[in-house]
């Protein structure tokens, strides 16, 4: 059986379509050759956003003072968000004034990344570099904000590069290496493993499901065909699940890195 699935996987690479890269930039299909052209990615996101916008906007039109299921589910986001995120890294007193830019970054990135298991959409809006790109430069520059309010940029920038106590011939590779991470390193983890997993987990779903269409539907024996491509149905159908869960991890992850970067930029105690 393990001797028949391998070279099955073999037959299949060769006469499945596999998914790539490219497939994350689909051609434009709307206003093509304009700068307002629209390709699939670009239409998800201007239907998820939405989406997201009636959907909260319609829910506190009809918000009462004993919340229905509905309301419970969305007040609970809006707690969990607050309290388990921003609170738990800041403090309430500090995190007050940045509930509200890390609860539109977590409910706007988990609806994007929830794209790629919606059918008729089948891919994540944070598929492409450009999506987590933006949230990681609204972090970067509110934390650069943030520092420049609560402790002045002169400082701010001499504290982070020349750290207190390191021998001085030392600062010579460290502040540019300290410079390196406020400026680029901290967008760039930001952006990178938010992009990287949603590709890499809509790729491994796609391409479980072209084996699956290849054994069920191409393959000239169709005896054997049909429990291989089952299995490969069955893991496609495990990997979409297990997907759902990495959106929201993906999520949580960069919300909370999002809010320790900021709460880096006050003072120390």
């Amino acid at each position: 059986m393990v001797g028949s699935f391998g070279a099955g996987l073999l037959l299949a690479n060769e006469g499945a379509h596999l998914p790539s890269v490219n497939d994350f930039l689909p051609p434009e299909i709307l206003f093509q050759g304009t700068p307002f052209a629209i390709n699939r990615i670009i239409l998800i996101r201007i239907v998820a956003t939405i989406v997201l916008l009636l959907v909260l906007g319609i829910t506190a039109k009809h918000a009462k003072l004993i919340p229905g299921r509905w309301q419970g589910v969305v007040e609970y986001g809006l707690d969990f968000v607050r309290d388990k995120v921003v609170y738990d890294v800041m403090g309430e007193a500090r995190g007050k004034r940045y509930v509200p830019m890390i609860t539109t970054i977590f409910f706007t990135i988990f609806v994007f990344n929830l794209c790629g298991i919606i059918p008729g959409m089948n891919m994540a809006a944070t598929a492409t570099v450009v999506m987590p790109l933006v949230f990681a430069l609204w972090t970067l520059i509110q934390y650069w904000v943030t520092a420049a309010r609560s402790q002045g940029l002169g400082h701010y920038l001499r504290h982070e590069l020349f750290t207190p106590g390191v021998p001085w011939p030392v600062y010579f590779l460290l502040a540019p290496i300290n410079l390196l991470e406020l400026l680029i390193i901290r967008s760039a983890s930001l952006t990178i493993r938010l992009f990287a997993n949603m590709v890499s987990g809509h790729l491994m779903v796609a391409t479980c499901l072209a084996f699956a269409q290849y054994w069920m539907v191409d393959a000239a024996n169709k005896l054997q065909g049909i429990p291989v491509g089952a299995l490969w149905f069955a893991g496609g159908f495990a990997m979409t699940c297990f997907e759902a869960f990495v959106a929201f991890l993906q999520t949580y992850v960069f919300a909370i890195l999002s809010t320790v970067y900021i709460n880096l930029s006050f003072p120390e105690e």
